[in-house]
């Protein structure tokens, strides 16, 4: 499986954001995503999601599904956490586990966890009949993080994961995302921080590269 960006080009209302960039990930590869501070990181992660559309430019997964779109093989987990206050944890995942599907491929397998399992991976396991109003930053993102798990799809676009987490559940992540590649998937995300990847490029924008 990989996912080929071929020359895109983005714009964010009547700014240019980038222009003419291209990349490929196969299988079981990370890239991590550099620049500085409104330099295009998030723009690009919700392009690849299908949540910014391109200007220019193609996005292809080949050896994906030929039925969905780029965006539709990716999660995303951006800087919002986008948990629904009013429901419960346990109620956050089984509403996200009944609203997305599960995406596989010939060179990504893997099987998607019953969503109490999830919680009690990440640690969250005593929240899930807490309304996710009630749980702190740090439990937020975990939430969050374990959407991922209780529907899967081989790319995993991350923008600045490891934000609102304890040092503990950092380590935890990096597990998280390393196993996710040897299953074969993929995982794109833009932060500041040098992660532990296996198989990891990198992508750094610069200012010559934005208008």
């Amino acid at each position: 499986m990989k996912l080929v960006a071929d020359n895109l080009t983005i714009d964010r209302g009547d700014r240019r954001v980038f222009e003419d960039l291209s990349f490929t990930l196969s299988s079981g590869a990370a890239l991590q995503v550099t620049g500085a501070n409104g330099i295009g990181k998030s723009s690009l992660l919700r392009t690849l999601a299908g949540l910014v559309a391109l200007h220019a430019g193609r996005l292809t997964v080949e050896n994906g599904d030929p039925d969905l779109s780029a965006g539709e093989h990716c999660h995303y987990f951006g800087h919002q956490n986008a948990n629904k206050p009013a429901l419960t944890a346990l109620e956050n995942l089984n509403f996200w586990r009944d609203f997305t599907a599960s995406v596989s491929g010939p060179f990504f397998h893997t099987a998607p966890l019953p969503p109490s399992e999830a919680l009690d991976l990440l640690g969250i396991g005593h929240t899930a009949n807490l309304p996710a109003a009630y749980l702190s930053a740090g439990q937020g993102r975990r939430l969050a993080l374990a959407r991922l798990l209780v529907t899967a799809r081989p790319v995993w676009l991350m923008d600045e994961p490891t934000s609102a987490l304890d040092t503990a559940s950092e380590a935890l992540l990096l597990k998280l995302m390393n196993d996710h590649l040897g299953r074969g998937g993929l995982i794109v995300t833009a932060t500041h921080s040098d992660l532990a990847l296996a198989n990891k490029q990198r992508l750094h924008l610069q200012l010559d590269e934005a208008a």
